[in-house]
């Protein structure tokens, strides 16, 4: 028979275990933030690129207008396009509209963060502190987990191990 003190253990590893899926979704109003990541950075480099999905649950849009960290001088909101075979990035102007039940998605080779000049070289298993600041639903704190230098998005089996890209 398994004694009251080895279940309550076995509880406790276990939930131990699940929360760090648990814990890397953010909400702002009628915004979900879910999995904020970055990858590993090589030791000199000028930005550090930042990725995550923004879902609007609400009935109304809201906009993206602003993102800060004291990891990097300053924050921006890249685009990234193919134009005639060629590849650009751009800044994104007046922020990001997430219409009313609406997802967003921050990935590589779409739009992204970009951190400029960070403070250090990113490193896996790292996280960094960074403030969003949405027009209606005001600004919240969400915490980046970096990832490999070759990481992708994580599926939704991935997300609490932050470790393995998605094929």
């Amino acid at each position: 028979m398994i004694s009251a003190r080895a279940l309550s253990a076995a509880f406790l590893a276990l939930a131990v275990s699940i929360s760090p899926a648990v814990g890397h979704d953010f909400q702002a109003g009628s915004i979900t933030i879910n999995h904020p990541w970055s990858r590993a950075t090589p030791p000199v480099t000028p930005v550090a690129g930042g990725y995550l999905t923004l879902t609007n649950d609400g009935d109304i849009a809201d906009r993206l207008v602003s993102i800060s960290s004291p990891l990097s001088e300053r924050v921006e909101i890249h685009e990234s396009a193919v134009s005639n075979g060629v590849a650009s990035m751009r800044p994104v102007q007046n922020g990001v509209v997430i219409g009313a039940g609406e997802t967003i998605e921050f990935q590589p080779g779409g739009m992204h963060i970009m951190f400029m000049k960070p403070s250090h070289p990113l490193k896996e298993g790292e996280r960094f502190a960074a403030k969003l600041t949405f027009e209606r639903a005001g600004t919240v704190e969400v915490e980046f987990v970096v990832q490999g230098m070759g990481a992708g998005p994580a599926t939704t089996n991935e997300h609490d191990g932050h470790e393995e890209p998605a094929q």
